[in-house]
């Protein structure tokens, strides 16, 4: 797995064999149209079956927060995915868009800082155990249920 913090200038990396994955893709682009900082995708697969794959990013204000969760909402619709659910806008200190597959937070840094998510997913998380008969996507899972 590879992940990357960023500027809002660099392109981030996207983790190895999640490169095709679309709505990663239309996040990570949206998220650098709204210069959000400090841009890291993380790979769930195998570690949890809420996704397949999250991006955490930070924004420098409450205003800026919401506005890069704007953005990547808008983008994410007008690409076709229309099941998106967003929690915490109206203070926007933190905020969850779970387009299924994918998770985006977007946090004002200290905030950022003080849950330090990239920690609780990050690379030396231990796997999930693989059930029998398991669905091949988070997203599928969830609709299972």
């Amino acid at each position: 797995m590879e992940a990357a913090g960023t500027s809002p200038l660099q392109p981030v990396a996207i983790p190895h064999g999640l490169e095709a994955d679309k709505p990663l893709r239309i996040a990570l682009s949206a998220l650098e149209d709204a210069k959000a900082e400090q841009l890291l995708a993380i790979d769930l697969r195998g570690k949890t079956s809420i996704a397949d794959s999250m991006v955490i990013a930070s924004g420098r204000s409450d205003r800026h927060v919401a506005a890069i969760a704007d953005r990547v909402v808008r983008a994410l619709k007008e690409a076709g995915h229309g099941e998106i659910r967003v929690e915490g806008l109206p203070h926007a200190d933190w905020v969850l868009i779970d387009c299924g597959d994918l998770l985006v937070h977007v946090f004002r840094p200290e905030v950022r800082g003080f849950y330090n998510l990239e920690k609780i997913w990050g690379t030396d998380r231990p796997s999930e155990p693989e059930e029998p008969g398991a669905e091949r996507t988070a997203g599928a899972r969830r609709r299972a249920s």
